[in-house]
């Protein structure tokens, strides 16, 4: 059952979701991406039949649905908050509009609230509604499931189980899923295909590895968690590299299909891309400068190094192994560098 929205506008007091298109194909995992207030909720309901568009058009399995009621639409939907019905308990919440009794066993099975199902929703935790409510949707065996936040009450080891078990089961019945967030690691690991939403807009939607590699402006490439985004001015040489000129700072890059880019643009550099030293090597990269640290930071297996070349601050991650052994810490003096088909130009 795929889902698709063309256009769709939604006025919601001072906020508008300004004619955003995205598509899921029947069987996919679909992931928006975008900060708290860019509108993902409301697209959410827009899709579910709760909210009524402006204008616009929402279709399931080629079905324009934009006036059918919710009950109509064959979707199951999860909030942040849960929404249980406060009078019932557990179990009667889980076993709410199911139709097979299997269906509500095999949605307590995979949750894993068999515990819970004796006890009534005001004594659950914020993080055990939500598992309750998800449980629910699954039981109800929905065409189409709705994730709104899901996973966001829950702690981390029972966050990345109920991930990989949602991910599982839309798999195993190729279940259509539109599922929003503000993380960027779950868009990454969940999503097949994915939008970015900021500020009621649908900045860019596709497939969700193209997106990652290529962003189409800074803007999105911040919202997708990139760590060095550098606004300048680019040009293009006779030899097909590209030159982007940010202060007194001079970024090389090299476009993979060969294109050309002159004016404003920005340069995204991934973090894991930039090499530190503390002296300057003999490198193959175009991409080679000193600079200062301004701070160190993490305690895990990876650290983060913020560092200013020339009045421009990059970011680096390394290993604390190399952090120890280049005895990174504020005001040391580094060498970094990183290869021109590394920077993506956008």
């Amino acid at each position: 059952m795929s889902i698709s929205l063309r256009g769709i506008t939604v006025r919601q007091g001072g906020f508008v979701l300004d004619r955003a298109s995205l598509d899921v194909p029947s069987g996919a995992y679909g992931v928006v991406l975008g900060a708290a207030g860019s509108g993902k909720t409301t697209l959410l309901e827009t899709v579910a039949g709760i909210r009524a568009p402006a204008s616009g058009s929402v279709s399931i399995d080629g079905v324009d649905v934009t006036t059918l009621p919710t009950q109509s639409r064959g979707v199951g939907m999860v909030y942040q908050h849960s929404l249980l019905f406060p009078h019932l308990g557990a179990a009667a919440n889980v076993g709410y509009g199911a139709r097979r009794g299997t269906a509500v066993s095999d949605a307590v099975r995979l949750t894993g609230i068999e515990h819970l199902l004796d006890r009534g929703v005001a004594t659950l935790s914020g993080g055990e509604q939500q598992l309750v409510a998800l449980a629910r949707a699954i039981a109800s065996e929905p065409r189409v499931l709705l994730l709104d936040e899901p996973f966001a009450a829950l702690d981390p080891p029972r966050r990345a189980a109920m991930r990989r078990m949602t991910r599982a089961l839309q798999r195993e019945r190729a279940i259509t899923v539109l599922h929003v967030t503000h993380d960027v690691n779950e868009a990454a690991l969940l999503a097949d295909t994915l939008a970015v939403l900021d500020a009621g807009r649908v900045l860019q939607h596709g497939v969700a590895t193209d997106l990652f590699a290529h962003p189409a402006s800074g803007r999105v490439a911040e919202l997708l968690g990139a760590e060095n985004v550098i606004a300048g001015i680019a040009t293009t040489a006779t030899d097909g590299a590209i030159e982007l000129r940010a202060g007194r700072l001079t970024v090389h890059a090299l476009m993979p299909d060969g294109g050309a880019v002159t004016g404003p643009a920005h340069a995204v550099i991934g973090a894991d891309e930039i090499t530190l030293s503390r002296e300057a090597k003999e490198t193959s990269a175009r991409n080679s400068f000193a600079g200062q640290v301004i701070a160190v930071s993490g305690a895990g297996a990876l650290v983060r190094v913020e560092i200013d070349v020339d009045g421009t601050q990059l970011v680096a991650v390394v290993t604390s192994g190399a952090a120890r052994e280049l005895a990174l810490a504020a005001g040391a003096s580094v060498h970094l560098s990183f290869k021109a088909t590394a920077v993506r130009i956008c």
